[in-house]
């Protein structure tokens, strides 16, 4: 029993550090990210650590992402997702939801306002992954909520992307037959449109 607990022991000081404390980057977003459709080999937190692995970047990917979810539900749930240990990214994909439902830009501003400073009080990085609504809502309504995300980025000097789903929205080679989801191809597009913003902050 002793040797066996001594082999544990030296086994447990010979393994790198970087292996014992990997960082985390968290997704925390709606069914744009969860990987809804989509088996979890092809979730986008697979793929996108995956890729990361693949560029030298040590690092796991967390899906915190809920789908359906709203800026005020992912505003009462980012207190429980800031528990997480060794967490170092946190890229916040919400408001899709949001702009589907109607709801006051301002409002989804004020949730995505409140979550941004509760993950910067942690002293971690924000990465915020923008949308762009269609004009199904007037121009004026699509005016406010397309500024929404620049606007925060401006005021907390975070690293943006500018729309999540470019080159994947409205192209039905990258969607689910809903034409709303990205599929295996458009997941791809998405981590990389991520990875382009991302992969500075980590290098």
């Amino acid at each position: 029993m002793k040797k066996i607990t001594c082999i544990l022991i030296l086994i447990i000081c010979l393994t790198p550090l970087s292996a014992q404390t990997k960082e985390k980057i968290v997704l925390f977003g709606d069914s744009l990210m969860a990987g809804y459709g989509l088996t979890k080999e092809n979730h986008l937190a697979t793929v996108l650590e995956n890729n990361l692995n693949k560029a030298g970047v040590n690092i796991s990917v967390i899906n915190a992402s809920v789908s359906g979810d709203t800026t005020a539900g992912g505003l009462n749930r980012i207190d429980w997702v800031l528990g997480e240990k060794e967490l170092k990214v946190v890229i916040v994909g919400l408001g899709a939801n949001d702009m589907l439902r109607g709801i006051n830009p301002a409002a989804t501003r004020n949730n995505l306002d409140q979550i941004i400073s509760k993950i910067l009080d942690k002293k971690l990085t924000v990465v915020l992954a923008g949308m762009l609504a269609p004009e199904t809502h007037g121009q004026t309504y699509k005016n406010e909520f397309d500024l929404i995300y620049k606007n925060l980025a401006n005021k907390y000097n975070l690293k943006i992307i500018p729309f999540l789903l470019e080159g994947v929205a409205l192209n039905p080679d990258m969607n689910q037959n809903d034409g709303m989801h990205p599929n295996i191809k458009g997941t791809l597009k998405v981590s990389d449109n991520i990875e382009k913003v991302l992969l500075p902050l980590l290098q």
